[in-house]
């Protein structure tokens, strides 16, 4: 199982039986997997000897893409536990993208004499410290590699998977000028663990320290001043082995360093999964996150031929339609110039609702003696009828000016959060329905008004929220007219009602705050 795990041998490093029974269960439960064959290819993956004092005691293996010429980049790239460089590269998709985007590929691999479950010690300062063991050895694996194969020596990168992702954190700590970015997928923070001891809080629970005392873990490690290496950080929401907490201090300890805040300038999502995006202060994306919503311990790929996929399953390579690696790439620039997507699929953004705008207003069942509501900030947004007699309606706004111009929106859904409510309107009368109206632009002056109850839609009844009296729920998908009414340039407003009045109280209340999502698929 990819993750850190104690050694056997040497004894300076420690050993603990029940991470071998535990181990063996595991493996066991991966050979149920079904692992394709890996393609054939005319380069191959080549083991590398006499590379330095190698400290670490660690073994290289490189692909070199046949006919790469000098001046390309570097990508480092190391497995987790039980996996070794074979199991690694053409899985996780990086044999592939270093084909198509013409890199190198570096493979450091662990020996069962360091570390009887094959995991790169993350947790020894020993194999972590800059100008010491296993750390070294990964730099000198780098030098050869530009000995023997001219790669630019300013464009580096660092990626790895669990112990291999905690090993990416130590080495942008320990060598920040070596690297011009890093990628750690269920990985840990840069100095989180320095014994085994502290190595198994890292990784479940995790760690929960501030971003300046997770900066200045990596301030310390060097004497570097800057400037700081990209990264990407990829985390499943369900990780029982490597706590979903690491993805928010990783981005913690990351943005530190960069000197900017945790406050993401571009939140997302990205094949359907939430994406962040942290920039500095001139601009520049230094941090990003992913967050595989439902998905366990391992490496995302999206096995395919299609624009964007990569990789194949395997034991901790998971398919989860997305590929890691492709996006990783991307983040660190290593497609440019390549055109690797000349037909980008579709993409997805989800937008919250203007709180400011919202709101809802009250009418006789025929709209007359319109009156905005007023206990939007204590209940949210009141639908339905209520103790008063008084049917409501409500207004939730969405800035959809993020869209290109030339956008074409293949999918919307709206999303809405439960607060209270009383009786059954879906069932007064039987057959009641909440439905959505879409107006491109906004119903009357943007900001919530009594005209806003009557007021015409750009598109009426373009989706039905499904019954709910808890949590949160999503829409029907909007109908084609509903996808029209999508503002590209501007606010797109939305109006819930139910298409018959209730006879009695019977109503719902959604929200409050900024609690609705908009989320909008186009390409």
């Amino acid at each position: 199982m990819p993750h850190p795990r104690p050694s056997a041998a040497p004894a300076v490093r420690g050993g603990v039986r029940v991470w071998a029974a535990l181990l063996t269960v595991l493996v066991a439960a991966a050979a149920f997997l079904s692992v394709p064959a890996a393609p054939a290819r005319a380069a191959g993956l080549q083991e590398v000897t006499g590379f330095g004092s190698n400290p670490g005691n660690l073994q290289m293996f490189r692909y070199v893409p046949d006919g790469l010429p000098a001046g390309r980049p570097l990508v480092v790239a190391m497995h987790g536990c039980t996996q070794n460089a074979a199991a690694y590269d053409d899985e996780t998709g990086w044999t592939e993208l270093a084909d198509r985007l013409r890199f190198a590929l570096l493979l450091p691999q662990q020996r069962s004499a360091n570390n009887a479950n094959s995991c790169f010690n993350w947790f020894e300062s020993g194999d972590t410290s800059r100008g010491s063991g296993e750390a070294l050895s990964v730099v000198q694996m780098m030098d050869r590699m530009r000995t023997d194969t001219g790669v630019a020596a300013d464009r580096s990168f660092v990626t790895g998977l669990s112990a291999g992702g905690a090993m990416t954190s130590a080495m942008l700590a320990a060598y920040p000028d070596r690297f011009d970015g890093g990628a750690v997928v269920a990985g840990m923070p840069a100095r989180c663990a320095t014994s085994l001891t502290q190595a198994f809080g890292c990784m479940n629970p995790g760690s929960d320290r501030t971003p300046a005392q997770w900066g200045a873990l990596v301030r310390g490690a060097s004497s570097h001043g800057g400037p700081w290496p990209v990264l990407s950080v990829w985390q499943g929401s369900t990780d029982t082995t490597v706590a979903p907490l690491n993805r928010r201090e990783l981005v913690e300890q990351w943005t530190d360093v960069h000197g900017t805040d945790t406050t993401p300038e571009t939140s997302d999502t990205v094949g359907g999964y939430p994406h962040q995006v942290f920039e500095d202060a001139a601009g520049r994306p230094v941090v990003e996150s992913f967050e595989i919503t439902g998905m366990g311990h391992g490496q995302p790929v999206d096995p395919g031929t299609g624009g964007g996929q990569c990789g194949r399953a395997a034991a901790y390579v998971l398919d989860v339609n997305i590929c890691a690696a492709h996006h990783i790439a991307r983040f660190w620039g290593l497609d440019a110039g390549t055109d690797p997507d000349p037909e980008p699929g579709p993409r997805t953004v989800t937008v919250a609702n203007d709180d400011a705008r919202d709101g809802y207003v009250k009418a006789g069942a025929d709209g007359s003696g319109a009156a905005t509501g007023t206990l939007e900030s204590v209940y949210g947004l009141g639908v339905g009828r209520g103790a008063d007699g008084r049917h409501n309606r409500a207004v939730l706004s969405f800035d959809t000016s993020s869209l290109p111009d030339d956008a074409v929106v293949e999918s919307v859904r709206l999303s809405l959060t439960h607060a209270s409510g009383s009786g059954d309107p879906w069932g007064s009368p039987a057959g009641n329905a909440l439905t959505v109206d879409a107006r491109s632009g906004c119903f009357g002056a943007c900001a919530i008004e009594p005209a806003d109850w009557s007021a015409p839609a750009t598109a009426s009844a373009v989706a039905t929220v499904p019954r709910f009296s808890s949590g949160t729920v999503s829409s029907a998908e909007f109908s084609g007219a509903g996808l029209a009414a999508v503002d590209r340039t501007g606010t797109t407003q939305l109006r819930l009602r139910f298409t018959q009045a209730p006879g009695s109280t019977a109503y719902v209340f959604v929200g409050p705050g900024s609690a609705a999502r908009l989320t909008v698929t186009f390409h």
